[in-house]
């Protein structure tokens, strides 16, 4: 992305507080001077690197009681701002101030260069169209359309031609495994074999991306690919993907759905688990239907 010039990961996995380790981040980017922090997530902890930084202005929400760890305070009215994005859009702005709307769509610019080094080095076969499953999400299996519906899709989109791939980070392994396995080998497993830099290359090769609600699955939007985006346990009004070229799927009519956890809470997952891979085909089938026309 041309507006982002450096990227600093942090190695804090999710509930970890690493007090030292924050402090000493913070420490570290004292010298580069910063104007101004924006806090995206509402934890306390989030909010300390910035505060350890000295930087001296430093917006977010409120949240979890961050006064002084926060001095530019938004308070956050989730009718008004239903999506996240324009919550997050918000924290640009001075507190009180709208959103500027509409949002400007997210982009990713490809080097084909990576692209073909990525390709070549993961010994994969560009003759066929590539469709990319993305069949893991960080936040918990609630979220996750089941691997034999990935499978069934996968085989139907193996007969129509298609190579697919899937792509996800090494804990996606598993459940990728478990898709090869039952797909007969139809989907080739390369979560895990990627960086973030590499999954968004191989992503721009493919002719379409079916998702779950995940990162991935924005990445996939900001690639502006045909996407079809699988929505269980979270929502579409509050995550979309922020694409024209996104079809939203999902069960409609359940009174549960959607309900934020990271496991089904009554047991039965209906909301994934009828979600019916032939559904997904005639959404696919529309999409190339469009493309025909």
């Amino acid at each position: 992305m041309p507006e982002v010039s450096e990227v600093i990961e942090t190695p804090f996995r999710h509930g970890e507080l690493k007090l030292a380790l924050r402090w000493r981040i913070g420490r570290g980017l004292r010298e580069r001077r910063y104007d101004e922090a924006i806090v995206l997530p509402n934890s306390f902890k989030s909010g300390l690197i910035p505060f350890f930084a000295d930087i001296p202005l430093r917006a977010g929400f409120v949240g979890e009681s961050r006064y002084g760890l926060l001095n530019v305070l938004h308070k956050l009215d989730e009718h008004a701002l239903p999506l996240m994005a324009e919550r997050y859009a918000q924290l640009a702005e001075e507190p009180g101030e709208p959103v500027s709307r509409p949002l400007a769509k997210p982009r990713l610019a490809v080097d084909l260069a990576n692209q073909l080094i990525t390709v070549g080095r993961l010994g994969l076969d560009r003759r066929k169209p590539v469709v990319v499953f993305c069949p893991g999400a960080e936040y918990g299996p609630a979220k996750r359309w089941p691997a034999r519906h990935f499978a069934d899709l996968a085989r139907r989109l193996a007969g129509s031609g298609a190579a697919v791939w899937m792509i996800g980070a090494d804990g996606d392994r598993a459940i990728a495994d478990e898709i090869t396995r039952l797909s007969d080998g139809k989907a080739i497993n390369l979560c895990g074999k990627t960086d973030l830099g590499s999954a968004v290359d191989l992503m721009s090769a493919a002719e379409l991306v079916v998702s779950n609600d995940s990162g991935l699955m924005h990445v996939a939007a900001a690639l502006d690919k045909p996407l079809i985006a699988l929505y269980g346990s979270s929502s579409p009004e509050h995550t979309p993907p922020l694409a024209e070229s996104a079809r939203i799927v999902r069960v409609e009519g359940l009174e549960c759905s959607p309900c934020y956890k990271r496991d089904c809470p009554l047991g039965h997952f209906r909301c994934m688990n009828e979600l019916a891979p032939e559904r997904v085909a005639a959404e696919i089938e529309a999409i190339e239907s469009l493309h025909r026309h």
